[in-house]
């Protein structure tokens, strides 16, 4: 039996959403294996001047829990 986890993370580019949204996987990957979906559940962006200075995704990342992981 598999079992999933899910955590809500907030990715932040001065770029685009796309660049949020891979800047907080690849954030997360750092410390989190087995990855295995994102849901995309919000996009904002903070205007400044008429122009978007921030872009905000909120994202449900899916991970698988490691079984086999010994607990100490």
């Amino acid at each position: 039996m598999s079992t999933q986890k899910h955590l809500m993370i907030t990715g932040i580019s001065n770029t685009s959403w796309k660049d949020a949204t891979l800047k907080a996987i690849n954030e997360v990957s750092k410390t989190i294996d087995y990855i295995s979906d994102i849901k995309i559940l919000e996009q904002k962006a903070k205007i400044s001047d008429n122009r978007i200075t921030e872009y905000f995704v909120d994202l449900d990342l899916t991970f698988m829990i490691d079984e086999d992981r010994k607990s100490e």
